[in-house]
C-alpha cells in the first residue's frame, strides 16, 4: 500500500469537461480501495469532503507531506503534471502525471 498525493486541482482540469470537485472525491476514493492504496485529495482552497484543504498552496502541502512521507520510509506517489511541484519531490515511488491519472479514474466511462 502506498499513500498517493493527488494535486486535485491540475487532475480535474485535465480532462474536458472537467471533472467536478466531489467527483474526483468519489472517484478517487473508489480507486483507492480497488487498488489498495490510500488516496489523499488536495485542494488548494475548500476542499470537498473526503479531501484535504491545504489553506494555501496545494503544492506546498504536497511537497511538505511528501517530504515527512520520504522520512517515515512510508511508500508514497505523487500524482501531477506540475513540473515546479514534481521537481520539489525526493523519494517518491513513482510520479503520475495528472492527465494519466485522470484517464484511469474515467475508464470505464467509455
Amino acid at each position: 500500500m502506498a499513500v498517493v498525493l493527488v494535486d486535485a486541482e491540475n487532475v480535474r482540469r485535465s480532462l474536458w469537461p472537467n471533472l467536478a470537485p466531489d467527483e474526483l472525491v468519489a472517484r478517487c476514493a473508489a480507486w483507492a480501495a480497488r487498488e489498495g492504496h490510500e488516496a489523499v485529495v488536495v485542494f488548494d482552497g475548500t476542499a470537498p469532503g473526503g479531501a484535504v484543504s491545504a489553506g494555501g498552496s496545494a503544492d506546498d502541502w504536497i511537497a511538505a507531506r511528501a517530504a515527512e512521507l520520504r522520512e517515515a520510509r512510508t511508500p508514497f506517489v505523487v500524482v501531477s503534471s506540475d513540473r515546479g511541484l514534481r521537481a520539489r519531490i525526493r523519494g517518491a515511488e513513482r510520479l503520475v502525471g495528472g492527465g494519466a491519472f485522470a484517464r484511469t479514474l474515467t475508464a470505464d466511462d467509455v
